[in-house]
Parts: C-alpha cells; structure tokens; sequence
C-alpha cells in the first residue's frame, strides 16, 4: 500500500490552518502545520514534502520571498492560498514558482481538487517522460537541466515559470498553442489564472531574448490563436 502524500500547510491563521489540515487527512493525506515562514522553510528541509499550500501574509516574511526560497529547496507543487487577490501578486508569486492561485474565502472540496489535479499530474507518466535536455538554437540554449537559458556566454535571468513556459514552447517547434493550452501545460491547471497571464509572460520573454545577443525573440503571435516558438524568426 502507497504510503499517503505529505502536505505542509504554511498558515499563520490557526483557524484556517487546522481547517484546512483536518480535511486533508479526513481525504487520506498526510497534513501538517508551520505558523510562519521560518517553520515552513526548517519543514520543507527537514520533510520534503509532497505538496505545499502556502499563505502569502506571514508574520515573518512576505510570502513572495518564501515563494521564491521554497523553490530552491524543493520541485513539490506550491499552491497559495492567499486573501491578497490582485493580479500583480497572482503574477508576481506564479513568476517566482508557484503552481496554483485560490483567495481567500475559498472552497475546501475546490482546494482538495487542486492538490489532486497536481499530484495526479506529477504521477501521469506523460508528464515525468522528457524530451531533449538541452535544445539549441542558432546562438540559443536552453538548458533542462541546469535551468540555464544562454546566448553565446551569456546567461538570460529567467523566473522559474519564465523558463517553464519557454522551454515547453521551444521543445515544440512551430507548433501553435492557445492560452488555455498553455496554462495547462506549464501551470498544470488551466482554470486559477486569467488568460491575460500568459500575454504578461509572453511580453516578459520577448522582452529579455530581445535584449540579449540574439536581439530577436523566436516567439511568435499567431493571431486569434495564441503562440508558437518559431526557430527561424529573426524580427
């Protein structure tokens, strides 16, 4: 019998926190609670966790940063669970590596469906297999592995859906996608963010190839259809 997944709770609200970590075990997972960021990070090193649920409004830190601090410690989904519900702090968190966005108040059977919609992707073989780890073009590369985007010798910073969402462009050449398919692919729920989330990191992307050696960006708007990644455009 598989041992059940392991969820951190990351939640200063203890009425919310023990919500939300009963139904989780009531639903076969194995919860538990952090009350602040410091906890979070000494648990996520200590524990791995299978699955991270973190709010953005801590007493210790901001919960961008320790976004951004738990994906250098860990590749386990992190889905926020915030009352902050503006579209700059939706970006600004998926930007620096979370997976899923719910405000608060929010539904407990939706959020549980989250978590298994991730978990369930993680364990789609479809999803471990790989295609190439490092693809080239021209004076581009794109390093899987290493999550290093290059031109020449030069390094392009990159946040970590940045990365994602280029990389899964550029291992499918010329092939169009739509927003709603991107969002799939590379967030792995297609329903937490506004389609305008994708215009931003496509914006974002163009912007910083544009800036680099290659001074062209490779992705291409197919109009009233989304974005391809086309390895010969030179505009």
């Amino acid at each position: 019998m598989n041992s059940p997944k392991t969820i951190l709770i990351i939640e200063d609200e203890q009425d919310i926190s023990r919500i939300v970590n009963d139904y989780l075990r009531v639903q076969g997972f194995s919860a538990f609670i952090a009350e602040n960021a410091s906890d979070g990070l000494r648990e996520v090193r200590n524990r791995q966790p299978d699955f991270i649920i973190l709010d953005l409004t801590l007493p210790d830190a901001d919960g961008i940063e320790v976004c951004r601090k738990l994906r250098t410690l860990t590749a386990a989904p992190i889905l926020i669970l915030s009352a902050r519900s503006s579209d700059t702090d939706k970006v600004l968190a998926l930007g620096f590596g979370a997976d899923d966005y719910m405000t608060k108040p929010f539904s407990l059977s939706e959020l549980v469906a989250r978590v298994q919609a991730h978990l369930r992707r993680l364990a789609d073989p479809k999803f471990k297999a790989t295609t190439q780890q490092l693809l080239r073009f021209d004076s581009l590369s794109i390093d899987k592995t290493a999550r290093k985007v290059m031109t020449g010798h030069l390094e392009i910073s990159l946040s970590a859906k940045e990365f994602d969402l280029l990389y899964f462009l550029a291992s499918h050449p010329n092939q169009v996608f739509t927003k709603s398919q991107l969002l799939d692919q590379v967030w792995g729920y297609s329903t937490f963010v506004e389609d305008n989330t994708i215009t931003v990191y496509i914006r974002r992307l163009r912007e910083k190839l544009e800036r680099s050696e290659i001074k062209h960006s490779y992705i291409t708007t197919v109009w009233g259809v989304g974005y391809k990644f086309d390895p010969e455009e030179t505009e």
